[in-house]
């Protein structure tokens, strides 16, 4: 039986830290990939050149937080902890054998006096995802979209309730309320007159730790504050652009924000996946109006058990009407402040209807349905969502943004916020997806040429892809004649199936302005 000896712990060698880094380790591909001397311009008006004692070089210190999110290190006290004993960290950094690491609470200084009101991690952020679209990487013709919740550093049963004032949603508003008028003057009904805008309050917790979280209740889930991450990020997993927010506030209240995040720094895509959250008839009208084609999910219709729901009612465009189940004619009443047509029954017909119990709770034995002006758009979604491109693009989403979501929260600690407040937080969710981003575009450049001794078969994206010209036929049902849409579809084919690069697509059947199903010509 062998026996090792312990005299290796004290034998003087020459060596370097060139070779004691493994060549393929993940450090060395970032350093391959990326030169951090874009940092130094960045941050020169934060320094004082005559004054003051020596400063820490800027591209250490935010090396040491990258390793810290690129490896999932929990704190910056254990990267510390991790860059005095790991010499591929101490390589990655410039750091001698011999050489001090700087004290923990060195970033953290810096980060308050220098960084902390300044666009600095944005525009790494960014750089990162420049230098992935140069490569050839990023494919931003397809937005996935979604949100995930991070977990405040805060005790949930410590809080305190506060009331606030109630905004109302002022993006579609003034649209809103400019169509609804025009609905009424059509139906010989009188416009609305502007109202006054009266301050409407509810009441919220606020927690005693960190008042800028809020109280995220979503489902069968865990109640807690928290910060809900919105994110976008395209077929490939390159996450595009985010939006923080307190855990209280909605999804769907978030898709044009971060859509005209993304837009600002690339075109306007070729559509948006999203799931059930983003389903509204505001943002199906919206994306439409962009002439960008929305991916929604099937959502089960709401209603009491054991009541008609609104889709066993059917709606004739040409008279403007619907027809319920036993063939009763539910007519135009008029058009409410917040969009939405009024149609109602016959009291005296329906009294007598074998279907009263399961059609309406009324006492006046009176059914009322709502319909949105903006319906048109939503039923198109729901016509758009059985054709071949919308599934293929809504199957993709299990791969892109809940992978993104899983491997933050997994592999580099973003199922808890690190810090207090949403600025601090927001820095570790951009430090993260920068990370993830790099992680990324290190990999990928080195599997597609960066390792020498790699001969590979590596499929990828290029900034030649071939542009797809699809015209989508959308006809709403609110118009008198096909629509004809273009669209610019910017999808690699092998994304969604294509074979043919002159493939057309159109929506499968629609319904023409009488009423019935009409197939569409190819």
């Amino acid at each position: 039986m062998g026996k090792r000896g312990q005299h290796h712990r004290s034998e003087n060698i020459t060596i370097t830290l060139e070779q004691l880094v493994p060549q393929d380790h993940l450090v060395r591909k970032v350093d391959q990939v990326m030169d951090f001397e874009f940092i130094y311009p960045l941050v020169e008006k934060l320094y004082c050149e005559n004054n003051g004692r020596p400063s820490i070089d800027p591209v250490l210190l935010i090396k040491m937080a990258l390793l810290q999110y690129l490896f999932g290190i929990p704190s910056m006290r254990r990267t510390i902890k991790e860059i005095e004993t790991n010499v591929a960290y101490r390589w990655f950094l410039g750091i001698g054998l011999d050489e001090k690491v700087p004290h923990f609470s060195t970033f953290g200084k810096n980060y308050v006096r220098r960084f902390q009101d300044t666009d600095v991690f944005e525009t790494i952020f960014y750089r990162i995802l420049s230098q992935s679209v140069e490569a050839g990487f990023v494919d931003p013709s397809v937005l996935f979209m979604d949100s995930t919740h991070i977990k405040a550093n805060a005790n949930k049963r410590k809080f305190k309730k506060k009331k606030i004032v109630r905004r109302a949603i002022q993006q579609y508003k003034e649209e809103l309320d400019l169509e609804v008028n025009e609905d009424r003057v059509l139906h010989g009904k009188k416009p609305f007159a502007p109202k006054e805008s009266r301050l409407e309050t509810r009441e919220i917790k606020e927690s005693t730790t960190d008042p800028e979280s809020g109280y995220y209740v979503k489902g069968e889930r865990e109640r807690l504050f928290a910060y809900s991450c919105h994110t976008a990020c395209d077929r490939n997993g390159f996450v595009l652009g985010l939006i923080l927010t307190p855990g209280n506030v909605h999804d769907s209240k978030m898709l044009e924000p971060l859509l005209e995040s993304v837009t600002h720094h690339f075109n306007q895509p070729f559509a948006v996946v999203a799931d059930s959250a983003y389903k509204t008839v505001q943002l199906a009208h919206h994306l439409l109006q962009r002439n960008i084609l929305p991916v929604f999910p099937y959502t089960r219709p709401r209603g009491v058990k054991g009541m008609f729901k609104t889709k066993d009612f059917y709606y004739d465009e040409y008279y403007d009407c619907y027809l319920c189940p036993d063939n009763q004619v539910l007519r135009y009443r008029t058009t409410n402040r917040e969009g939405h047509r009024e149609y109602v029954s016959d009291p005296t017909i329906c009294a007598s209807c074998s279907f009263l119990s399961q059609c309406t709770k009324s006492q006046e034995n009176k059914k009322m349905i709502l319909r949105h002006i903006w319906q048109e758009a939503m039923d198109e979604v729901e016509h758009l969502r059985h054709t071949s491109v919308n599934r293929a693009l809504y199957r993709k989403r299990q791969e892109t943004i809940e992978r993104v979501f899983a491997d933050a929260k997994e592999k580099h600690g973003m199922r808890w916020a690190r810090y207090r407040g949403l600025k601090k937080t927001t820095l570790q969710a951009m430090l993260t997806f920068s990370a993830l981003n790099l992680k990324k575009l290190a990999n990928w450049s080195w599997d597609s040429g960066g390792n020498p001794c790699f001969q590979h078969h590596f499929l990828r994206l290029h900034k030649t892809n071939p542009h797809f010209n699809v015209e989508m036929r959308v006809c709403l049902r609110s118009e008198k004649q096909w629509t004809p849409r273009p669209l610019l579809l910017l999808i690699h084919s092998l994304s969604i199936g294509f074979v043919n690069p002159f493939v057309r697509f159109f929506p499968s059947r629609h319904m023409s302005s009488n009423g019935h199903s009409r197939q569409l010509g190819r």
